[in-house]
């Protein structure tokens, strides 16, 4: 009897040392379109780490992925583009001491490669003759708020306005498609986004002091039915590997 209690242990403990740190599950992370390359590529590693835990993604912009939330669709963790909408729904929403901030942008002005017929060279451009239609991300688009207020910052949104110079896009993969296909002169994205398209080249950066810094925060739900799981994936995205993932493709990563 003895005997066969030490076997029985001793297979116990095998069989637990051998076991995953989580049974299977499924995560829900709603993130910001421009995050699509980068996180796509932490999946793919995190399926390593953690294979029992699957990374279910909703790319989107972050206003449609906020309203998402507010009507109860199912969500682990939320990565913004911009303050904004995770504080429209932080109170109600968001597990108190999980919000940190994940990543910084910038904004670039862009243009079909190789198509630049009128010479654009810079925002300031844009409300010139150079320009006669320009692709922006709406006004629950953290691209498109970036834009605004670059644009009003520098005197000439209004103007950009009446003139009916503007073409609105629904995220900022939308801006960069209609840019990449010559359907307007220029457009207004984020630096990362424009490095994952060939068909587009960078004109310019945003001018100094013409927005607010563009921070994109990112918190677990408080709702989520896989706390530990989502917990670990949130340390895993703070990672040394994560942050070679989002420097590569050309984020900065708040105090590394």
């Amino acid at each position: 009897m003895k005997r066969k209690l030490t076997f029985t242990a001793l297979l116990c403990a095998l069989i637990l040392a051998a076991a995953p740190a989580f049974a299977a599950a499924e995560l829900y992370v709603f993130a910001a379109a421009s995050m699509t390359e980068s996180m796509n590529q932490i999946a793919e590693m995190y399926k390593k780490a953690e294979p029992n835990v699957k990374i279910v993604y909703n790319f989107d912009s972050s206003g449609t992925l906020k309203t998402q939330i507010e009507q109860g669709a199912e969500c682990d963790i939320f990565i913004s583009a911009g303050q904004k909408q995770m504080n429209a729904i932080n109170d109600k929403f968001v597990m108190p001491g999980t919000r940190f901030d994940i990543v910084s942008n910038k904004v670039v002005l862009i243009i079909p490669k190789g198509q630049n017929p009128t010479k654009i060279r810079s925002f300031g451009d844009v409300a010139t003759d150079k320009v006669k239609l320009i692709a922006l991300g709406n006004s629950d688009v953290p691209v498109g708020q970036y834009s605004e207020e670059i644009f009003r910052n520098m005197g000439v949104w209004d103007k950009l306005r009446a003139e009916n110079k503007i073409s609105y896009a629904s995220n900022v993969k939308e801006v960069l498609a209609q840019t990449a296909a010559a359907a307007v002169n220029c457009g207004v994205v984020y630096s990362t986004d424009a490095a994952t398209s060939d068909a587009v080249e960078v004109i310019s950066y945003a001018p100094k002091n013409t927005h607010k810094p563009i921070i994109y925060p990112a918190a677990i739900m408080k709702d989520t039915k896989h706390k530990a799981e989502a917990e670990a994936f949130v340390n895993y995205l703070k990672s040394a590997p994560c942050t070679a993932v989002f420097t590569k493709i050309g984020f900065a990563v708040p105090g590394k």
